[in-house]
């Protein structure tokens, strides 16, 4: 049962990195996001009753109280006074993206193989996944041209690296993932400022119009 839930909350965090390649509307990239770390906060607190650490019910409030309810709200917010809610056309195409999504996805799976724990088992799609997502997020940050989108990019990385060491040594210890969480809040709520900067000096999110500051 256990690996059951672990395996559908990892198979749905990958499923919503497609959905936010295939997404032009912010909102419902945010939207994604958040589900995708309410599975991450799922994965940690099933592994916690699993393997009874205590420690990883704090993680999993922690994930799903910032990552899938505050920041998502605040990029929300921030979108919503800025007035623009769609991605301008990426550098590739929807389809084109999604296939080289799914050659990432490959490619993540055949590197979790060379991970003791990713050779066998639930471990495998959990590293597999992780992979994938951090893979995907690179992906996305190198792709897209709105600053929000390449917040969630970060993020969705972000994402990944935790559900690796989830899947190779159940979690990381209480106090680094504490600070972690203090990293990514800050790192949010700065690069929330400086998207409403970019907006106000150039009326768009496309980070592309940075290289006219150059003398």
């Amino acid at each position: 049962m256990t690996a059951n839930i672990l395996i559908f909350c990892a198979a749905g965090m990958l499923v919503t990195a497609y959905l936010m390649v295939g997404q032009k509307a912010l909102f419902t990239t945010i939207r994604l996001y958040g589900v995708q770390s309410l599975l991450l906060g799922i994965v940690a607190t099933t592994i916690a009753i699993a393997e009874s650490r205590p420690e990883l019910f704090v993680t999993a409030a922690l994930t799903v109280t910032l990552k899938a309810i505050l920041i998502p709200w605040f990029l929300m917010r921030t979108v919503d006074r800025i007035g623009i809610h769609r991605e301008i056309e990426p550098f590739l195409s929807v389809p084109a993206s999604l296939l080289v999504c799914l050659g990432l996805t490959v490619v993540g799976y055949r590197v979790s193989t060379g991970f003791q724990e990713g050779a066998r088992g639930v471990g495998h799609h959990l590293i597999g996944v992780a992979l994938s997502l951090l893979l995907i997020g690179l992906f996305l940050m190198v792709t897209r041209k709105k600053a929000i989108t390449q917040i969630l990019a970060l993020l969705t990385v972000e994402n990944a690296v935790f559900l690796v060491a989830l899947g190779v040594t159940s979690g990381m210890p209480l106090i680094v993932e504490l600070g972690i969480s203090f990293d990514v809040i800050l790192a949010v709520l700065v690069l929330g400022v400086l998207v409403r900067r970019i907006v106000g000096r150039f009326e768009s999110m496309d980070v592309s119009r940075l290289s006219k500051l150059k003398g």
